[in-house]
């Protein structure tokens, strides 16, 4: 039997067996730790088949989670409760703010704020030309006789962006440090605060009728305050709170609670002011520069390369030291991520199974959805050629994908009534396609990038 076939074969059986002690199982909980279990494997299975036609390993995740959510299409409804889920459901949420976190350990703040007046450009075009487009020109031109309140809540979804999608992408390939990704990241966090302003607005002149100056402004104040508050003064504290806290204990967990624990606070403190909670675990990353965390990193070297030196050299090791934290490495990013390696796949393999491939039956909807995609894609496009030499395509491609954040705002719309059963399903046709269809063609652009 071919070697490379053998993995793959291993875990077909293992979720044969699985699937039918799923089946059988008693209490959620317990099925809860086999599905993850499955989710986990499989996900590592379908990564190397992704890399081996030449796609990142998201892609991979996404359509394992495709497949395992529609899997009921062919008379196995072993998966259909784990979609919903609510304990499975927040360890997917606790996925994408660990990867939002170490996205932002691998960014340096220095270098986002060069791009800073690019990314507020490709922020705000990315988020005016979709919302023009849905709600003005394609919703009453797909979607005729709907209400105005409709095709303001097409726009508003038009204008979501999922960074999950796309920050994945980018560090697979080892792009975070690029003009373009820095561009892309800077732009998605104005991208939530935009879209955060466009949605509340929607949703008030829906329930009310009107929205006021003073609400709009009030939303952009909490944003703009969290974020610059957060950064300034997370960063007036790390260095103190670092040297404290490593004079309790200089070993990797305290440096790993440290870091974990800040992400945390800050993505729920994102969340309590309304904004994304990856939003503050991205800004909790930007906080902690290697310079910060040199008393954490100081003792582990020495450790390790006092029994490596000749005897009779005392403080060797000691002087050895800044050569080799310059050559060292970010230990905080490294220790993040085997946490990654287990709650990031939940999340790409969740957002997959939100996918009904039902959807695809009604030849009228898919075309109205091609429609809707092609100005959701358009849209965000057009937004890259204000990226000025970073690489108009890189960043247009990269603010494509919708995922989560799509559908989170059609879902709000459906629960005030303007979105009946039809248009919500436009909707999430349009962001299966531009999540599955980004991470390729991103990939593409950025191996044929210099």
């Amino acid at each position: 039997m071919n070697r490379r076939a053998r993995p793959w074969l291993a875990g077909a059986l293992a979720l044969g067996f699985a699937l039918p002690a799923a089946a059988a199982g008693s209490g959620a909980v317990g099925e809860n730790l086999l599905w993850l279990a499955i989710i986990l494997m499989s996900a590592r299975l379908f990564a190397p088949l992704a890399a081996r036609f030449g796609f990142p390993a998201v892609l991979g995740e996404l359509l394992l989670g495709v497949v395992l959510g529609n899997l009921s299409l062919l008379g196995l409804h072993f998966f259909d409760s784990i979609a919903k889920d609510p304990i499975v459901a927040f360890l997917a949420e606790l996925g994408v703010i660990v990867l939002l976190l170490q996205i932002g350990l691998e960014t340096r703040l220095a270098d986002l704020v060069k791009v800073g007046g690019r990314a507020f450009a490709v922020g705000s075009v990315g988020i005016v030309v979709p919302f023009v487009l849905g709600a003005f020109l394609v919703g009453p031109w797909l979607l005729p006789g709907q209400s105005q309140n409709t095709y303001l809540f097409l726009g508003a979804t038009l204008a979501a962006t999922s960074v999950g999608i796309t920050g994945r992408v980018f560090r697979d390939l080892g792009r975070l440090g690029t003009p373009a990704a820095r561009i892309v990241l800077g732009a998605a966090v104005i991208d939530d605060v935009l879209g955060l302003v466009i949605l509340a607005v929607v949703s008030s002149l829906v329930q009310a009728g009107s929205v006021s100056v003073g609400q709009v402004s009030w939303i952009i104040a909490q944003a703009v305050l969290f974020l610059a508050g957060s950064i300034w003064l997370g960063r007036l504290i790390a260095p103190h709170s670092s040297r404290w806290l490593a004079r309790l204990d200089a070993g990797p967990s305290m440096l790993f609670a440290q870091v974990l624990a800040t992400g945390l606070a800050l993505a729920w403190l994102a969340h309590a002011i309304g904004l994304a909670p990856i939003i503050g675990a991205f800004a909790a990353g930007l906080l902690f520069e290697p310079l910060f965390l040199k008393d954490f990193e100081r003792p582990a070297i020495v450790r390790e390369i006092e029994p490596l030196l000749p005897a009779g050299e005392p403080g060797l090791a000691e002087r050895l030291r800044p050569i080799l934290l310059k050559h060292a490495g970010h230990q905080h990013e490294h220790m993040i991520e085997p946490i990654g390696y287990f709650f990031v796949p939940v999340f790409f393999v969740l957002t997959g199974m939100q996918v009904d491939l039902r959807t695809l039956a009604d030849p009228a909807i898919v075309a109205v959805a091609l429609g809707v995609t092609a100005a959701a894609v358009v849209g965000k496009l057009a937004a890259g050629f204000f990226a000025g030499p970073a690489g108009k395509w890189i960043v247009g491609w990269g603010m494509v994908p919708r995922g989560e954040v799509g559908l989170i705002f059609a879902m709000v719309g459906k629960q005030l009534g303007v979105m009946n059963e039809a248009i919500f399903s436009v909707i999430v046709i349009m962001v299966i396609l531009t999540t599955l269809v980004t991470p390729p063609v991103l990939m593409l652009l950025l191996r044929r990038a210099p």
